[in-house]
């Protein structure tokens, strides 16, 4: 018999043990910050080489580029290897789950990643650690290497529209899926939380594993309260044994 495809939507919570910093939350930058916002707010970067000087020196003291997965990163990875038909669509643009051993094709970055640079003009690509680099030796405002243009993480900026093309493969496995596992998202922001319904619309079983509730939580076939490092990896094991 065909395993079952497993789809997973992931948020910042299954990333907060691996000590990246929570933006949203109660205690978030955004909350504690107002102004912090702007350093990833496209309009604002563009527009201010004073903002683009900040933001530069937040990922370099963030250190999110020393992040390393969590236990619950490592069993997504485990049950893809195992043979469990798995697709990962993520709202977070940490790496983690490539850098847990998920093989990239079968990660939809939603929002991006941070482990990269691009160019504003002429869309150049480069790895993120080059430029911090840069920043390390004095450069304020590093410039692209190829055209001189703006360089920005590779990520979605408030402001700027998701890639067309990473949201309609994302739409596409949400309806293949047999079962949906939302973990660490509020399913608040769309279009990543609409997955979830369009899944379950689709006769996806929906389980959602998330500490507090969501929109999504009266669709769910399953809601798992615990902390995600450790309902998460025996979820998955339970997936992987059951036909």
């Amino acid at each position: 018999m065909a395993k079952p495809l497993v789809a997973l939507l992931t948020g910042a919570g299954i990333s907060t043990d691996s000590g990246i910093p929570d933006y949203r939350g109660p205690n978030g930058l955004w909350r504690r910050d107002p102004e912090a916002e702007k350093l990833v707010t496209y309009e604002y970067y563009m527009a201010d080489a004073e903002i683009r000087r900040r933001s530069w020196l937040m990922r370099r003291d963030t250190g999110a580029l020393r992040a390393e997965p969590t236990a619950a990163h490592r069993a997504v990875a485990e049950l893809e290897r195992s043979g469990v038909p798995v697709r990962v669509i993520t709202q977070n643009v940490d790496g983690l789950h490539q850098l847990a051993g998920m093989p990239a094709r079968k990660v939809l970055e939603l929002h991006g990643s941070a482990r990269s640079v691009v160019c504003t003009g002429c869309h150049a690509r480069g790895p993120m650690a080059d430029a911090l680099a840069r920043v390390d030796a004095g450069e304020d405002d590093p410039r692209c290497l190829e055209c001189g243009g703006i360089l920005k993480p590779a990520t979605v900026m408030f402001g700027e529209r998701l890639d067309p093309v990473v949201l309609g493969e994302a739409a596409a496995v949400s309806k293949a899926c047999d079962v949906f596992v939302a973990v660490g998202s509020s399913l608040q922001v769309q279009p990543a939380a609409g997955l979830a319904g369009v899944a379950a619309d689709h006769g996806a079983r929906l389980v959602v594993v998330n500490a507090e509730p969501t929109p999504y939580d009266d669709r769910a076939d399953e809601i798992v309260r615990d902390p995600i490092g450790t309902a998460l990896p025996k979820l998955l094991r339970r997936l992987g044994d059951t036909p």
